[in-house]
């Protein structure tokens, strides 16, 4: 396998992580030019081989860098999906079927995002309309993997995965519609936090849904840049009706009921998954955990329901294009899963209202496995990563989505009910690829789960691609 990362000691980054470069620029060590003129250098060097960046606007990145905006990780370089909107970038979906220009303003999330002083040097690559589990372009190619590039980096987040893992930059922005900042933190050895409904500011297109299943977040190498990325911007924007993170900045000490599920929704893990999932349960018990294997309490029919709702989006993206993104929609030069999803959707739309009302009643289930369980472990997926070519969107709708449903088979359960969960790297595969562990717990408890994650960063640390 050939592993691609840009991690040196020659330069203002090192191996630091955001909260680390925050110090570092605290302390004079690095200066914020320094610091991203040498995140855009260690991305040139890796993107031709992952294909992770979108939209460049690394002139845009050293302007700001010589009269950075306030706030905690001011200076600190990231990047933006593209699927939200940033003043001056076009936002195109990773689509071809229409021409992005610049947007006039910051959409919500991303006002909030860039408050808590990130410089962001652009955009990054993801599915079409964040609809498949691994970003493949029929025109562009795949976002392949920094671990192995001959493997997909993950979900529709996986531009912000490459980079990151790769060492480019320490952080970034992804969002999760069915598992995509916990799919692409598995695959690419990261720490994946998808939040409560309604933790973070978002973009009216993603508030507008009849059920929000859309959260957005970040990627990190560390703990505590996703704690503190948390605690920032619950600085600059906060839900009244969420108690808040707040500061997390250690392991918890209470010792939790934790159940342990290896079956997905409707498909089982493949074998070597469920041993490092098990292997995963042995840690938390040794380290004092109440820890009991169970069966998977969500019915087999789940994923039924959550791929007819998702489908009803792309026949909204598919019926409204013209009006969403103006003269150059081309729907002719959609993908196929695109198209197979608003198919799919139009077929089924007098199911829709029973398959919404699944969806919601998904939250009744969640709290009555909560009365019992206070945090649940699976893996985050059900197999190893995909080589690239497996998801190609060239392929029959009907191919793509079974092969999909096989891999991403746990982690859509919390975008239907709006809880967190979190993915971190525990577990590695015999071919040395990183497997990703997911925790979750019940609707605004963030501060557990990333209590526990420092508990088991402390205990066991994570997989370094510059050591391999």
């Amino acid at each position: 396998m050939t592993r691609v990362h840009a991690f040196t000691g020659d330069d203002a980054l090192t191996d630091l992580d955001a909260t680390g470069l925050v110090a570092a620029l605290a302390a004079g060590e690095v200066s914020v030019p320094e610091v991203v003129d040498a995140a855009i250098a260690r991305t040139e060097q890796v993107d031709a081989a992952l294909g992770a960046v979108a939209y460049a606007a690394y002139d845009r990145a050293r302007d700001e860098a010589r009269h950075p905006r306030g706030g905690w990780f001011a200076g600190v370089p990231t990047f933006v999906k593209d699927n939200v909107d940033v003043a001056g970038m076009p936002t195109q979906h990773g689509s071809d079927a229409f021409t992005g220009a610049p947007q006039q303003a910051d959409g919500d999330f991303a006002r909030m995002y860039l408050a808590t002083g990130l410089i962001p040097l652009g955009k990054t690559q993801l599915s079409e309309f964040g609809f498949s589990g691994a970003a493949d372009h029929l025109r562009l190619g795949p976002v392949r993997s920094p671990w192995s590039t001959d493997h997909y980096a993950g979900a529709s987040s996986a531009g912000s995965a490459a980079l990151v893992a790769a060492g480019a930059v320490p952080i970034a922005h992804a969002n999760d519609g069915g598992g995509s900042i916990r799919i692409p933190a598995a695959v690419n050895g990261l720490v994946g936090l998808k939040p409560t409904r309604g933790r973070l500011a978002q973009d009216k297109m993603m508030r507008d849904m009849p059920v929000r299943i859309v959260s957005d977040g970040v990627l990190t190498r560390s703990v505590r840049d996703t704690a503190a990325f948390y605690r920032e911007a619950e600085k600059v924007w906060r839900n009244p009706l969420l108690a808040p993170v707040g500061d997390v900045t250690r392991p918890s000490k209470a010792r939790l009921r934790i159940a342990v599920v290896t079956q997905g929704i409707g498909r089982d893990s493949s074998p070597e998954v469920r041993e490092l999932t098990l292997r995963t349960a042995a840690l938390l018990e040794s380290l004092g955990h109440q820890v009991e294997e169970i069966d998977n309490p969500v019915p087999a029919s789940f994923p039924v329901h959550f791929v007819r709702f998702w489908s009803i989006l792309a026949l909204a993206i598919s019926r409204r294009g013209h009006k969403d993104f103006g003269d150059t929609w081309d729907p002719t030069k959609l993908d196929n899963l695109t198209l197979g999803l608003a198919r799919h959707a139009a077929r089924n739309l007098h199911k829709q209202p029973f398959s919404i009302a699944v969806l919601r009643s998904s939250q009744r289930l969640a709290a009555r496995h909560r009365a019992s369980y206070d945090v649940t472990l699976t893996p985050t997926l059900a197999t190893e990563t995909p080589l690239v070519g497996h998801l190609c969107p060239d392929q029959d709708y009907d191919e793509i989505m079974g092969r999909l449903m096989e891999w991403v088979a746990f982690t859509p359960l919390q975008n239907a009910t709006g809880e967190p969960a979190v993915s971190l790297p525990l577990a590695t595969t015999a071919s040395g690829l990183p497997q990703g562990m997911m925790l979750g717990a019940g609707a605004g408890r963030e501060a557990r789960l990333l209590g526990l994650a420092y508990e088991l960063e402390e205990a066991v640390g994570w997989p370094r691609i510059q050591a391999v």
